[in-house]
C-alpha cells in the first residue's frame, strides 16, 4: 500500500496552463500519473496534453470525477484555489505555491479541516508512491519501489536522501514533503500516523530542520504510538538564532527550536538521528534488520 496517493487517484492540476504547471503536468503524465483535467479561469474549453481544462474546479470535479488537486497558482491567488478545490469536494490537495501569507494559510487550513479534505503544503514539492503515481515536483526516477516511508520539511534535502537511498537498494512506500511553512496542511505527526497503520512500510525516515516545535512533538507520538522504527536527519544545526535559514518556518527565537532540542527529543523517543544524510542509509538498514 501508499498513503494518500495511489495509482487510480484521479488529479486536477490549476494553473495548468501556466508555465510551471505545464511542465509538471507532463512529468506527472510521463510518470503514469492520472491526471484527468485542469482548470485555469477563463481558459475553459481547450487541452493541454489531451487534459481538458475547465474554468472552475467545480465542473472540472463533476466531469472527471477528480479527487485530488495540485496547484500551481501565484501566491496571491493560492489561497483562494485551495479552497476552491476543498469546496468542490476535492480530498487531496497538493499547495505547491509558496509565499502564501500565513493569515491566509490559517484560513485555509480551517476550511480544510471543515470539510474532511487534507491538504499538503503549501510551500512543499508534493508526493509520489513509487512506481504508482507522484503529486508533485519531485524527480520521479530517483525514487524506487519498496518498504521505507519519508516525510521531510524540506524538498531539496529528501531528494538527497532517496537518492541515498536509492543507491544502497532501499525503496520507498511514500515520500512526502509536508513544506517549511508555519502553517501547514499535514504535519509529522499526520504522517507518521498513516505510516504505522500502513502495512507496507516497515521503517520511516524522518527529516526535519530548525524552528517550531513539529520535530519534538513527532518524538512524543514516536515514543508514545509507533512500533515501525524511525530514523531521523534534523537541518540548521549551524544556524544562528534569531535567522530565518531558507523556510518561513525555519527559524530559532527566545531558544526554541534549536536543532539540539530536536535531537536530544529524538534520542530520548529512541530514533536515530544521523550527523549526515548520507549515514541515513546505514541507519534504515538496521531498523530493517539487514
Amino acid at each position: 500500500m501508499s498513503i494518500f496517493l495511489d495509482g487510480d487517484t484521479r488529479v486536477c492540476v490549476q494553473g495548468i496552463t501556466g508555465r510551471d504547471g505545464l511542465f509538471h503536468t507532463k512529468t506527472m503524465l510521463e510518470y503514469g500519473t492520472k491526471v484527468v483535467c485542469g482548470v485555469t479561469p477563463g481558459k475553459g474549453g481547450r487541452d493541454v496534453e489531451g487534459i481538458p481544462v475547465f474554468d472552475t474546479v467545480k465542473d472540472a470535479v463533476e466531469r472527471t470525477r477528480a479527487d485530488a488537486s495540485i496547484v500551481f497558482v501565484p501566491a496571491r491567488f493560492a489561497a483562494g484555489a485551495i479552497t476552491e478545490a476543498a469546496d468542490a469536494g476535492v480530498k487531496l490537495i497538493v499547495a505547491v505555491s509558496e509565499g502564501i501569507p500565513t493569515i491566509d494559510a490559517a484560513r485555509v487550513y480551517q476550511r480544510v479541516r471543515e470539510v474532511g479534505a487534507r491538504m499538503i503544503g503549501p510551500n512543499c514539492p508534493g508526493i509520489i508512491s513509487p512506481g504508482r503515481a507522484k503529486l508533485g515536483i519531485m524527480p520521479g526516477w530517483i525514487h524506487c519501489r519498496g518498504e521505507v516511508g519519508v516525510v521531510s520539511r524540506s524538498g531539496t534535502l529528501t531528494y538527497e536522501v532517496v537518492d541515498q537511498l536509492r543507491r544502497h537498494g532501499i525503496g520507498q512506500s511514500t515520500v512526502i514533503g509536508i513544506g517549511g511553512d508555519p502553517i501547514i496542511g499535514t504535519n509529522f505527526i499526520d504522517t507518521l500516523q498513516a505510516f504505522e497503520a500502513d502495512p507496507e512500510t516497515r521503517a520511516v525516515v524522518l527529516i526535519g530542520e530548525i524552528g517550531g516545535t513539529d520535530e519534538e512533538d513527532a518524538a512524543a507520538f514516536v515514543r508514545s504510538s509507533m512500533r515501525t522504527p524511525v530514523v531521523s536527519f534534523i537541518a540548521g544545526r549551524t544556524a544562528p538564532a534569531d535567522k530565518r535559514m531558507g523556510h518561513a518556518g525555519a527559524i530559532i527565537a527566545g531558544g526554541k527550536g534549536t536543532a539540539r532540542e530536536k535531537i536530544e527529543a529524538l534520542t530520548a523517543a529512541g530514533v536515530p538521528v544521523a550527523d549526515r544524510p548520507s549515514e541515513i542509509p546505514a541507519l534504515v538498514a538496521a531498523a530493517l534488520g539487514r
